[in-house]
């Protein structure tokens, strides 16, 4: 059997005719950039995610690059962040002037450590120049959104939210109130990269905020940083969201919270499996949780003693497809070695020990049981041994 990490057709064979009807719609409409189906997805996500203003880029890393650029990080200013995610976290900081500042992660989460996140905030020598937080919802796991609101007053820093894995994400506040991962930062950020949750045709991001002013500078920005065509405020970037994605991705959203239940199920599913064949001493399962109601971008296990390179490759030759996210934190990435160096340790063993199993809405429960069932074969014959 092969079982892909992603499989995008299984997908679009059930949106075919709705996707290629909305398409035809935008071509024969003539109007391809910046038209009535990027404003109305828009207010579409402004009204999902309850956030005032919601802002169409040309992708993720871009997104994360303006966000940052709106909170106004610059050369001097330092910024904290988790080393555990992908390079454009970190380089919408440095394209923007501003230092990297990386803490450790919460080693059941993969989440930033928001108790090393406050230390930092208190001992750093640099702490009076503090400007931004960046925590990344990971693999579709919402940080602790009270927290952070806690940590923005008693500290006086901006919240960027890295939402790229996390879209429809939710915590799960004290006092009953439920709030979705983008709605509380100063700035937030989604991607819409086609293997994302809500995944676009091509390349698509967006930017979310409730300050008005950020929102201006935004959508500013974003064409060459011009209110009025021809009339330059600043020097901003060429970053649109497409008509034809804008499109697509309406269709999407539509179907988004029931893709998200699927993933969950799925989730769900596995974590029984490994119960079930009696893995837990080998794989650590991701918890499904009380309080907050991850979106399972990923499927990510931490596999024990040394295991997971071996394992990736069995599975490989079973035919089911893994991948790791991340091999390397980026405080070890080459282009960051300017940078103070920093040890890491929980960072650096999850980069040793992660592996993300298929995951997506049209897995099968067949294809699930194989995955783990090969897992199961691989650990009985390394158990023989």
């Amino acid at each position: 059997m092969k079982v892909p990490l992603f499989d995008m057709t299984r997908q679009y064979e059930s949106l075919r005719d709705e996707i290629l009807n909305v398409v035809d719609s935008v071509f024969k409409s003539g109007r391809l950039i910046m038209g009535e189906n990027v404003k109305r997805f828009e207010e579409e996500m402004q009204n999902y995610l309850n956030v005032k203003h919601a802002i169409g880029v040309a992708n993720g890393s871009d997104a994360l690059y303006i966000a940052a650029r709106s909170l106004g990080i610059k050369d001097g200013d330092f910024v904290i962040t988790t080393a555990f995610t992908f390079f454009a976290t970190v380089s919408c900081v440095t394209r923007n002037g501003g230092t990297p500042i990386f803490v450790d992660i919460d080693e059941n989460t993969f989440n930033i450590d928001l108790d090393q996140v406050e230390k930092v905030l208190k001992d750093h020598p640099a702490r009076n120049k503090i400007r931004a937080i960046i925590p990344v919802h990971l693999f579709g796991r919402t940080v602790d959104l009270e927290r952070l609101e806690y940590i923005r007053q008693q500290y006086g820093v901006k919240i960027l939210e890295d939402c790229a894995q996390s879209v429809g994400s939710t915590w799960q506040f004290s006092d009953g109130t439920v709030k979705k991962s983008g709605s509380v930062g100063d700035v937030s950020i989604l991607s819409f990269f086609p293997t994302k949750n809500l995944g676009a045709h091509g390349d698509a991001g967006m930017i979310l905020t409730n300050d008005e002013h950020l929102a201006e500078f935004c959508r500013i920005f974003r064409v060459h940083g011009a209110k009025v065509k021809y009339f330059h405020e600043m020097e901003g970037v060429n970053s649109r969201l497409d008509e034809v994605q804008a499109a697509i991705l309406r269709v999407k959203l539509k179907r988004l919270d029931s893709f998200h239940q699927r993933r969950r199920d799925l989730a769900k599913l596995y974590n029984e499996l490994f119960e079930k064949y009696d893995l837990t001493n080998h794989v650590v399962c991701p918890p499904l949780g009380e309080g907050f109601e991850c979106v399972f971008h990923q499927y990510v296990v931490r596999v024990k003693h040394g295991h997971r390179d071996r394992l990736k490759s069995y599975l490989e030759s079973r035919g089911v497809e893994t991948a790791i996210y991340y091999p390397l934190g980026m405080h070890r990435q080459k282009c960051f070695a300017h940078l103070p160096r920093v040890e890491l340790e929980k960072t650096d063993r999850a980069c040793a020990e992660v592996l993300a199993l298929p995951m997506f809405p049209e897995l099968r429960e067949e294809e699930v049981e194989y995955v783990v069932k090969c897992i199961k074969d691989y650990f009985e014959g390394e158990c023989a041994c």
